[in-house]
């Protein structure tokens, strides 16, 4: 499909009543000859494609009408290929591959960052642990702690990543497709790219946040444990198995308001960058990376939430268990081995509010930013890639298989 909205072809088919090579053009709704004429039995509007169908250009229906002899070239009846509408029974596989991939790549080429985002976002760091930006985070981290430490923990994440981003891809276009279709049926939806943003993370954030939990506590400076199993064994003796859930009702509470604005930026910034939809690697780059700013900004109070109540900062405790001790004299010293873990939005905020005031709440936004941009731009870039390549190997199977079948 060209950039100018119509789509060319050129055929050296001998059809009866035309004599040499005719250059075929879909214009206006008619097929047009290289004199400008119509050609014979041109349609008066284009075909209307269906969503998942695929999209023939009027060169294949020439080719079928006219019979044209054995000797013309595959490629000159071949349709475009459209990765926005699957092959029927094989788009949920492709883009849960697509979507595996897309996870992995996204997560393990940016560990190092969110391992300093998550350093920087701690209430009360100790001295080895102060950093001015992300930069200076990641050369004292390399420099006192070792070349492999910005690393840690990235297997638990990898091993989530991949079966999380498969139904969360799949689940988003399953879902955007079909609201879209209901509400404005062949156009594109903010509304439903929003709700199905906001579905899938419900299912992603159930498959990744004992993977999180595990990774935001091995990221941590003096981090107490020797590695994803330790960790493991060690959260499920002391808290047990509520510890790896204490913040999913909080991930989702930032990350469904997260999801939503960058699924509806990035499919605007689409509709802007790339309208026909064809696979075009910058537009992906530059609308994943602008999405994921963008949406990083706006929920890092949530985000700073979430850290506390997966790494469970001890000087935050402390200082619960203090105020606590000094307000309510007797009482509250009943009350305080209920005060051993923060637990709930709620108490997350106050006690973000109490250590910083409202400048803590943004703790760490620079390298939330630094993080979410490259990421998202890897992950729909990666994603986009696989889905056309896929969608691009199925299409070609069906061709053969159709031709096969016509002999």
């Amino acid at each position: 499909m060209e950039a100018d909205g119509f789509v060319s072809r050129r055929s050296s088919v001998d059809t009866p009543g035309v004599e040499g090579a005719s250059d075929i053009r879909w214009l206006g709704g008619r097929l047009m000859s290289a004199t400008g004429g119509l050609v014979a039995g041109a349609l008066s509007s284009p075909p209307k494609r269906m969503t998942g169908e695929q999209d023939f250009t009027p060169a294949v229906v020439l080719h079928r009408a006219a019979t044209p002899p054995p000797e013309l070239s595959t490629s000159a009846a071949e349709p475009d290929i459209d990765y926005e509408g699957l092959p029927q029974g094989v788009a949920t596989s492709t883009h849960m591959l697509a979507g595996a991939v897309a996870g992995i790549m996204e997560h393990c080429l940016m560990y190092p960052i969110d391992c300093v985002k998550t350093r920087m976002q701690s209430l009360h760091p100790e001295p080895g642990a102060r950093y001015r930006n992300v930069m200076d985070a990641l050369r004292q981290i390399v420099r006192t702690e070792g070349v492999w430490r910005p690393i840690r923990g990235v297997n638990v994440l990898a091993v989530g990543a991949g079966p999380a981003h498969a139904l969360y891809f799949a689940c988003y276009e399953k879902i955007k497709f079909s609201l879209s279709d209901a509400i404005h049926p062949g156009a594109n939806s903010h509304f439903a790219n929003g709700v199905a943003g906001c579905m899938a993370t419900v299912i992603h954030d159930a498959l990744m946040n004992p993977a999180e939990v595990m990774k935001q506590r091995m990221q941590m400076f003096n981090s107490p444990y020797r590695g994803v199993m330790d960790c493991m064994g060690s959260m499920l003796r002391r808290e047990g198995m509520g510890a790896f859930y204490r913040s999913y009702t909080t991930q989702l509470t930032m990350n469904v308001p997260f999801q939503a604005l960058h699924f509806m930026t990035y499919e605007y910034l689409q509709e802007l960058l790339n309208p026909h939809r064809q696979y075009n690697p910058s537009s992906h780059v530059v609308s994943g990376a602008l999405a994921g700013a963008i949406a990083a900004a706006a929920t890092t109070p949530l985000d700073v939430c979430k850290t506390l109540l997966n790494t469970q900062e001890a000087q935050a405790i402390h200082l619960i268990q203090a105020q606590a001790a000094t307000a309510g004299g007797a009482a509250a010293t009943a009350s305080a081995p209920g005060s051993r873990h923060i637990s709930g939005l709620g108490e997350a905020f106050r006690t973000v509010y109490r250590m910083g005031g409202v400048p803590a709440f943004f703790k760490g936004v620079q390298a939330r930013i630094i993080y979410q941009m490259p990421s998202t731009a890897i992950s729909w870039s990666v994603y986009e890639f696989f889905k056309y390549i896929i969608t691009k190997r199925q299409h070609e199977r069906r061709l053969r298989s159709d031709r096969d079948g016509d002999k």
